[in-house]
């Protein structure tokens, strides 16, 4: 018969399972993984910073998402990294823990699609209307996309949220690698219907939202590039979607699979390590994938590689 603990403030982590031998060698892979998402996005983000030449509208709506990737790995990757070094019993987290874990969870999964739309917009912008490009995407306009995509995740998650942190608690295991909102409601034995189906209406929102733009916006680039005879415009749209559309799919494939083996209980090895890839593949190909496009952050790069082989010459 199942040990019932109501309103328990000190929840016990499931996380991955781990051997003896295999403890050391995943714990050093997850530090190796989680110090280059930190280097490489941070590295990005500084680049950004310091020279002027980038600071447009499309690196600037770009910053975000390194932000993004930094944030919803830092809350997860070392919470593991300590999971894999103690043994299952020891693996305690806080309820207020737990809930900022699955508060960060979801903003980074949110984020990811309101942040990928408005860096569409600006691309339909760029490659649609050209001459009016700079009268339409001033900073004020950067800001208030910035504001709203990041201000949209915020409430809707924030519900999200709340209609769960209502509910109370007779369970206290967390059978995910990290907290998350559905981990956390199947703590409770209360009626969870109204949690399933603002959780339901939020993800057939926010994907409707997320697939619609990225549809219109790239049919729309798509009949501008086979109308047009100008060939540069044309290479240009290609690199630029090309490079958004790439991270997009990424982000899309990681964030279904993850949905989906949710609702299959029997897969449940399978379900930690894809919510454990849901954060580390984007945020490790992100910056990879827009550095390599990126002829502004190439000549960046190369200019400080060949500055420092200069100095340590």
């Amino acid at each position: 018969m199942e040990n019932f603990t109501f309103n328990s403030f000190t929840l016990q982590m499931e996380g991955i399972k781990v051997t003896p031998t295999s403890m050391y060698p995943l714990f050093f892979f997850f530090l190796s993984i989680y110090l280059f998402i930190m280097i490489s996005n941070v590295g990005i983000v500084i680049l950004i910073c310091m020279d002027r030449s980038l600071h447009q509208p499309m690196y600037l709506l770009f910053c975000n998402l390194p932000f993004n990737d930094i944030l919803g790995n830092s809350y997860m990757v070392p919470r593991l990294m300590s999971d894999i070094l103690l043994p299952p019993a020891e693996r305690l987290i806080s309820y207020y823990e737990c809930v900022v874990q699955a508060f960060c969870s979801h903003i980074f999964g949110t984020a990811s699609h309101t942040v990928l739309m408005i860096m569409a917009f600006d691309r339909y912008v760029a490659i649609c209307n050209p001459l009016r490009y700079s009268v339409i995407m001033t900073n004020r306009m950067v800001v208030k996309l910035t504001v709203s995509a990041w201000g949209s995740a915020f409430v809707l998650v924030g519900i999200l949220l709340g209609l769960t942190v209502r509910l109370s608690r007779c369970r206290t295991l967390i059978t995910n690698p990290y907290c998350d909102n559905a981990s956390l409601f199947k703590l409770s034995c209360e009626s969870v219907v109204i949690n399933n189906i603002y959780g339901l209406t939020f993800t057939v929102v926010l994907l409707t939202a997320s697939i619609g733009s990225i549809v219109l916006t790239y049919a729309r680039i798509t009949m501008v590039c086979l109308t047009s005879r100008n060939k540069s415009v044309n290479s240009k749209a290609l690199k630029t979607c090309s490079t958004h559309l790439f991270i997009y799919m990424i982000m899309f494939v990681c964030g279904k699979f993850h949905i989906v083996v949710h609702r299959f209980p029997q897969f449940v090895d399978q379900r930690k390590l894809v919510a454990i890839l849901f954060h580390i593949v984007p945020g490790s190909l992100n910056p990879i994938i827009y550095g390599a496009q990126s002829k502004e952050i190439k000549k960046l790069l190369s200019r400080l590689f060949r500055s420092r082989q200069v100095l340590s010459s």
